[in-house]
């Protein structure tokens, strides 16, 4: 991989990702443009005990805009973007409107009942192709690896910052899960703070640990891929949540999914992050999430219809073990992208209304077991 460091007109940072060595890149931002600020806070719940970031800044990003004024398209034909270069293979840059900085304005307040800080920290994009009407799906394997490597160098210097105890990256696509700007893209979040989903995992990892003497993620893809094998030697997949097995890899529908449709992808054995991962098992990533990524955007196709004609929208997630902060259980936490679609059948969608938003208590309309026999009957 090569590794191109340059500066955008407004000072921010962008970073080329090329497979070949020795790539040169010497386009410059010629655009006039302002430095950005971060007015971001960040305001703890004293009832939840949750952070919140407050952004107000953000109002005014970019929002749907052409496709012949997309920022994330090269600089072609006398038109500047966020990206100066004519072709870029991957590419990530600071956020224009992002909702943490390192020049945040505020200071510590320590009020139990208002506690409050500086929103420090890093929001970056990652522009996975050059091509505008290209979805993540439509990479190749070798595109795909670039990706990973650049998730992976994201993740080793964000959580080198000092202000930084969590490092998130994830891909929003479609329009339905609220994504402003339809170029295929993700995005990396270097966080101040642990998120609760992370803290709350990490507190049932300390407590199945404290109970059992082992560790749950380890014992949770054990009993899956367990429960596959029984079945495949039993010739019934009915109740099998395994989606695809490969050697490093497992794709499977969780017991208990929140999603009608939602997978998660671990490595084989227990990592913390990215960064831990082996060249075997880098090397295997590409194909599993790229099939896994097709069979979604087959889902929900209707006689007649192509997947390109109503692709789904899906959030990916990857989650990774904290740095820099000592609380039980975020040791026994385990690398691992959770991908799932708002949608819930053809043209309906799953909203998360009284229940869900109000209680945090999801209701599931497709049994885990039903998702993940469509998911292995939509392969190719």
């Amino acid at each position: 991989m090569n590794k191109t460091i340059t500066k955008l007109a407004d000072g921010r940072e962008l970073i080329y990702y090329d497979a070949r060595p020795g790539t040169v890149r010497t386009a410059v931002d010629s655009r006039a443009l302002e430095p950005v600020a971060s007015l971001s806070e960040v305001r703890r719940d004293p009832v939840t005990g949750d952070w919140v970031t407050v952004a107000a800044h953000r109002q005014g990003r970019t929002y749907h805009p052409p496709a012949d004024q997309c920022p994330l398209c090269p600089s072609r034909g006398g038109r500047t973007s966020e990206v100066p270069d004519a072709d870029y293979e991957v590419v990530v840059f600071e956020n224009r409107f992002p909702s943490l900085g390192a020049d945040a304005p505020g200071g510590q307040a320590e009020d139990p009942l208002h506690t409050a800080a500086a929103g420090t920290g890093r929001c970056e994009v990652v522009c996975f192709t050059p091509d505008h009407e290209a979805s993540f799906a439509d990479l190749t394997p070798e595109r795909t690896a670039l990706v990973l490597d650049a998730w992976t160098d994201r993740t080793a210097e964000l959580s080198a910052l000092p202000d930084v105890r969590q490092v998130y990256c994830f891909e929003n696509r479609g329009a339905e899960i609220g994504v402003t700007l339809a170029h295929s893209h993700g995005q990396v979040y270097a966080l101040p703070f642990v998120t609760p989903r992370t803290a709350r995992m990490a507190g049932q990892a300390a407590e199945y640990r404290a109970s059992t003497g082992r560790n749950l993620f380890e014992d949770l893809l054990a009993a899956e891929l367990d429960q596959h094998a029984q079945a495949v030697a039993a010739g019934d997949l009915d109740h099998d949540r395994v989606v695809l097995a490969g050697e490093h890899w497992t794709a499977f529908v969780p017991f208990a999914a929140r999603w009608p449709y939602e997978v998660h992808l671990y490595p084989n054995r227990r990592v913390p992050d990215l960064t831990a991962l082996t060249e075997a098992e880098r090397a295997e990533f590409p194909g599993l999430y790229l099939d896994l990524l097709g069979r979604f955007d087959r889902l929900f196709v209707e006689p007649g219809q192509t997947a390109q004609a109503s692709p789904t929208p899906y959030i990916a997630a990857w989650h990774q073990a904290p740095s820099g902060d000592d609380r039980p259980g975020l040791d026994e936490l385990a690398l691992h992208l959770e991908l799932f679609t708002v949608r819930r059948t053809a043209g309906k969608l799953k909203y998360l209304a009284g229940v869900e938003s109000g209680m945090d208590a999801f209701v599931n309309d497709v049994s885990p077991e039903a998702a993940a026999r469509r998911l292995r009957e939509v392969a190719r």
